[in-house]
């Protein structure tokens, strides 16, 4: 991406309905969130349109059966399934456990595995709001100068990344990443209607630092667009991937992102190499 993503317009009305209200009035913000008429999501769900219309209305009462069809055509999240359910009279079913709980063991050993097994290179696991869980031994390497506050918990990589007394003033070509990073925000909001996902969007969007960088330039990797990095090393790039759990049914689990990043060029693996060796001795 080369240019920056202009904030969108965020109303009440496009955030989930409240905990206590009708499991209808659920249903058609989902329904309208994914841009679905009645009859385009009762062809998914294989009901007829009067069906779903006596649901959305409150006239019929969904079966357990039916919420979870319904939520499972609109790819609603699997908390937003939960308050689905509880709207409905029924009781949550996807749990929430902390990734510290003893059930969640073996995928907390995953993580750890995948972000140590990554080093010399820095890997991170944050959470749907972006906030830090966990990081290798790189990632502390690469904060030199960053304020204190920004690094307090929960630390939000994306304010971490992108706030001018955070990494924002050492970033190279800081208007396309901050671009990149604002599409991202955005395709999340577009899947969850998460307002806290809006907030942070609407304040990186604000950040004065980016406004310098708004002209980004053209994209210099073919592949990927590139984070880069000024350091005490030199210029480091880098290429990201993102690795999430398959068909989890924890809602923690579901809302866990790894992101890894790979050196985009020879002089990024000298330095993270030298760094490594810097560090063992």
């Amino acid at each position: 991406m080369t240019s920056s993503t202009a904030p969108s317009s965020f109303h009440a009305a496009h955030l989930p309905p409240g905990a206590r209200a009708p499991f209808g009035e659920h249903l058609r913000h989902w329904r309208q969130h994914r841009r679905l008429s009645q009859q385009g999501l009762a062809l998914e769900a294989e009901i007829s349109t009067r069906h779903l219309s006596y649901v959305e209305t409150g006239r019929a009462q969904p079966s357990r059966e039916m919420v979870l069809r319904l939520a499972e055509r609109l790819s609603v999240p699997l908390r937003e399934r939960n308050a689905l359910l509880v709207a409905a009279g029924f009781a949550p079913m996807y749990q929430a456990r902390p990734l510290d709980h003893p059930d969640l063991a073996a995928a907390r050993q995953a993580v750890e595995l995948v972000l140590k097994g990554h080093e010399p290179s820095p890997a991170l696991a944050v959470d749907r709001h972006w906030n830090l869980v966990a990081a290798n031994a790189v990632v502390p390497l690469l904060l030199d100068g960053v304020a204190p506050w920004l690094l307090e918990p929960p630390v939000n990589v994306l304010r971490l990344s992108l706030h001018p007394e955070g990494l924002g003033p050492r970033l190279a070509q800081s208007g396309q990443w901050r671009a990149h990073l604002l599409h991202r925000l955005q395709q999340q909001i577009s899947a969850s209607a998460d307002g806290e996902l809006q907030a942070l969007h609407d304040e990186i969007a604000a950040y004065p630092f980016a406004a310098h960088g708004a002209a980004a330039s053209p994209v210099a990797s073919p592949i990927a667009v590139p984070f880069e990095l000024h350091t005490d090393l030199g210029l480091l790039s880098f290429i990201s991937t993102i690795t999430i759990f398959g068909t989890p049914v924890d809602v923690t689990l579901q809302e866990l992102a790894v992101e890894s990043f790979f050196p985009a060029n020879a002089q990024t693996q000298q330095a993270l190499q030298h760094l490594q060796a810097r560090r063992s001795t």
